[in-house]
């Protein structure tokens, strides 16, 4: 997905990673039951923060990275019919190892 948002600083785009739930007896469980996802795959990176010196820092995470969020970190938007999260790399709890 070609994203048409470009973040600021240390903020990044995030695709949540929606899994079906399933009990262990079988059954499907609906969306208003579910917790919200803290998973998702990095689409866009901002340039980093600034240091103090005026230096720039970049992120440690890149777009196609799979990152683990705070629950309730990060600015929920529409875009196209999409559900994105507006996050910090402050509000990144871990990614994936590859």
């Amino acid at each position: 997905m070609v994203v048409k948002l470009q973040p600021l600083a240390d903020r990044l785009v995030v695709k949540p990673i929606q899994k079906e739930e399933v009990t262990r007896g079988g059954i499907v469980l609906p969306d208003t039951v579910k917790e919200k996802p803290q998973e998702g795959e990095v689409l866009a990176v901002g340039p980093g923060r600034l240091s103090e010196d005026g230096k720039r820092i970049p992120l440690d995470v890149k777009v196609g990275d799979i990152v683990i969020y705070a629950k309730y970190g990060g600015m929920e938007i529409k875009v196209e019919d999409e559900e994105l999260i507006i996050l910090r790399e402050s509000d990144i709890l871990a990614k994936k190892a590859k």
